[in-house]
């Protein structure tokens, strides 16, 4: 039988570390983007922020390491994974609403598509250490 912590031990360090960059890295690019580009892509801007704070809690979800914060992890994971192949899909049949890169369109691809392995790895994470 596990316990909750096991989130935060061996490799669940790392992928705590990668959600923690890409909460930094969503949250900054999503601000800039906002802060000085809004009128040219509101919708790819605002999804952008949507991610950002997905991967927040995400993170933190999987650093707190409780009972709780292990379904508010699955939620935000599985919610991440429907949003980055979603919006991945429309990005591509859509791409006057995406001019620029964010997090999530063009399933991830300015970021390596990253965020389209991210939440598999999240999901079989938790996986591997439920109870």
């Amino acid at each position: 039988m596990t316990d909750a912590s096991e989130t935060r031990h061996g490799p669940g360090r790392i992928l705590i570390a990668v959600y923690g960059i890409f909460a930094l890295a969503a949250t900054a690019r999503a601000g800039v983007q906002i802060a000085t580009q809004y009128s040219e892509a509101p919708l790819a801007y605002t999804l952008s922020a949507v991610a950002a704070v997905i991967y927040c809690a995400a993170t933190f979800a999987l650093a707190k390491a409780t009972v709780v914060s292990r379904k508010v992890a699955t939620v935000a994971i599985v919610v991440e994974l429907v949003g980055v192949v979603g919006i991945g899909a429309f990005s591509y049949a859509a791409p006057e609403h995406f001019p620029d890169q964010t997090v999530w369109s063009h399933f991830g691809q300015g970021y390596g598509f990253v965020p389209l392995v991210l939440p598999v790895l999240g999901l079989l994470w938790l996986r591997r250490t439920r109870s």
